[in-house]
């Protein structure tokens, strides 16, 4: 999977008529077909044969353009309120991470306006976040709790996940993340007691009930938050219940997150700024993905992550934009530039790790990431005949995604794209 690249430049879409040997793709768009699933992909004169006595709702002249997967963000943290503009300044002057969190800023700053606000307003800001990550090009979001700390809370923000879930034309993958930081008045053990006890329990009667649907737990495993062994057992109770491990992980400092995980069966494991060569290793023979987040080490002037070194020991590396209030980027093609600049990656490995890989890490690489004939029908399609500039134009996705397509339905056509050129 890690060297698995998606039909990227050999998919140029060209219907109809288009050139010798040119790729086309058709997915659920034709009549009748409603499950949302790629049906065909292959030569334009073989498709074109395949399907001669079909009508389609919508086709799309592709001539010039390119056909690519639907992107992949596997960290976000999308679901909150409060803003803090004002900690970037802070941020600018020197101030570090932990001690913008310990002045009171930070996750706790976020957590006391998630509290106050309703669902209905957690929602409303949600589905707009969602929608400025579509028009970038995603299609597939890990979107995380965590700014509740308590149970009421987090269950508002886990069904306002649920409610966009069910109502808007985007993929989503569900995470609980009641391990972000310790509430206060606690300790970290009275947390994670709390958590064992209390939160998990009645997530796992809620998602008998089918009134909410999880897919991952996760902690934030650093020094002054949750240590080694309190986020071991959130970890393993979480796992009990049927959600995949996929967690923060030596960010800050180096505390063995990527031996634990591999340890548990972690599925991924997000930033890793501070990972062990030994930790490498253990998540390369694990299988357990690395999301890595270049806008957070970019932001917080953070040593960045080591990806030549996890790629060349075959970790299989994920990318995930960590959208939150305190990296404010909704745009995966951004997070792709700032991978290949300061991470060192090729732009075939970031499309990797932005579409397939990114897919992986949510345990969904066998119906996302890639344009192949049963997988679902998500893609974007960009108005250049080269792939690259989705990367090589840092911040111009505005003028180059052309059109945006979730289970084989248009959800997103940029005007622009017909009016403007993308150079």
């Amino acid at each position: 999977l890690a060297r698995h690249l998606p039909c990227a430049s050999s998919v140029l879409l060209t219907v109809p008529g288009g050139a010798r040997g040119a790729l086309t793709v058709t997915t659920s768009l034709l009549k009748g077909l409603t499950d949302g699933c790629i049906k065909a992909v292959g030569r334009a004169d073989v498709i074109r044969n395949q399907f001669s006595g079909a009508t389609f709702e919508k086709v799309i002249d592709c001539s010039g353009k390119c056909v690519l997967p639907g992107l992949v963000d596997a960290h976000t943290h999308p679901v909150w309120a409060g803003d803090r503009v004002h900690e970037f300044a802070m941020k600018l002057a020197g101030a570090s991470y932990m001690e913008i969190h310990q002045a009171g800023g930070g996750i706790h700053f976020t957590v006391e306006h998630t509290r106050k606000a309703t669902e209905e307003e957690l929602f409303n800001t949600f589905k707009h976040r969602l929608e400025r990550m579509r028009r970038a090009g995603s299609t597939l979001v890990e979107c995380k709790s965590g700014y509740g700390l308590n149970l009421e809370t987090e269950l508002k923000m886990l069904r306002v996940i649920e409610r966009a879930k069910q109502s808007m034309d985007i993929g989503i993958s569900s995470t609980y993340c009641g391990a972000h930081s310790v509430p206060k008045g606690k300790t970290a053990t009275e947390a994670t007691d709390d958590i064992i006890n209390n939160h998990l329990p009645k997530l796992k009667e809620l998602q008998l009930s089918g009134e909410i649907h999880v897919n991952n737990i996760d902690v934030f495993c650093e020094k002054g938050v949750f240590d080694l062994e309190s986020t071991r057992r959130i970890l393993q109770a979480g796992k009990d219940i049927g959600l995949q491990i996929n967690f923060h992980g030596d960010e800050l400092h180096p505390m063995k997150s990527a031996e634990l995980g591999a340890e548990l069966g972690a599925r991924a494991i997000s930033h890793l700024e501070e990972v062990s060569d030994e930790g490498i290793t253990a998540m390369a023979r694990a299988k357990c993905a690395a999301v890595l987040l270049p806008t957070t080490a970019y932001m917080l002037r953070l040593k960045q992550p080591q990806a030549r070194k996890m790629l060349e020991e075959g970790v299989i590396v994920a990318l995930g934009s960590d959208f939150n209030p305190n990296a404010y980027c909704f745009s995966m093609p951004m997070v792709m530039h700032l991978a290949c600049v300061n991470m060192k990656m090729s732009m075939n490995e970031a499309l990797v790790a932005a579409t397939i890989n990114a897919a992986y890490a949510l345990g969904k690489s066998d119906t996302h990431g890639s344009i192949e004939a049963g997988k679902q029908g998500d893609l974007i399609i960009i108005n250049s005949p080269r792939w690259e500039h989705l990367i090589y134009q840092f911040g111009g996705h505005e003028a180059l995604i052309n059109y945006v397509i979730v289970k084989g339905k248009v959800i997103y056509q940029n005007e622009m794209c017909g009016t403007m050129s993308s150079y």
